[in-house]
């Protein structure tokens, strides 16, 4: 479970889709979870207005803030403006875990004969690949600086991440015909209503 997220949106109408006469809706939280980065929809206290990229507590605890968890929400079901937010949080959030995302590059391994995990990311093909578990055999990246400068290909990690991150969310692979790999995000099921 989340304990804390980041506001990707705040609705106060609730959704525009919403049917509903204006006194049954709610206001609404769209957020991206820190640790799991699952996306949710909250319900905020009563009178809180909240702000896209306030990091919120929503664990056991005393909650100052959000009322309730609502449910979990696809990526589809993501407002535009949470869209448009979401790359800026995510950046963020793996700026904020460094360690965890270098330890990726250091750890990545083969899924399949033919496909390695660090494939998966976009821009990387065979030769950039081999490159990585060369430079890392010599030594273990400590930082995204230090991926950087020893791969000359490579950038801006962070935004190799984030779009991987966005990709697994909004299951770009499946629509494609591809197998569904997740390296980042936890995969949740769709419960049927």
């Amino acid at each position: 479970m989340e304990e804390y997220v980041y506001v990707l949106d705040y609705l106060p109408h609730g959704r525009p889709e919403d049917e509903r006469p204006i006194y049954k809706k709610e206001p609404l939280v769209l957020a991206i979870g820190e640790k799991y980065l699952s996306l949710l929809e909250l319900v905020p206290k009563r009178g809180v207005e909240l702000k896209p990229h306030e990091r919120v507590y929503i664990g056991k605890k005393e909650r100052d803030k959000i009322d309730y968890i609502k449910r979990r929400i696809s990526y589809e079901e993501l407002s535009s403006a949470a869209k448009a937010e979401l790359p800026y949080v995510l950046e963020k959030l793996v700026k904020k875990d460094e360690k965890r995302y270098v330890e990726f590059f250091n750890k990545a391994a083969p899924l399949t004969t033919r496909l390695h995990m660090l494939e998966l990311l976009p821009g990387i093909g065979k030769k950039l690949m081999w490159e990585i578990l060369e430079e890392r055999r010599k030594k273990p990246f400590e930082s995204f600086e230090d991926i950087s400068k020893r791969i000359k290909a490579i950038s801006d990690p962070v935004k190799l991440i984030v779009n991987r991150i966005i990709t697994e969310l909004s299951e770009e692979d499946v629509k494609h015909g591809k197998r569904k790999y997740r390296i980042f995000v936890s995969p949740w099921q769709r419960r049927e209503r």
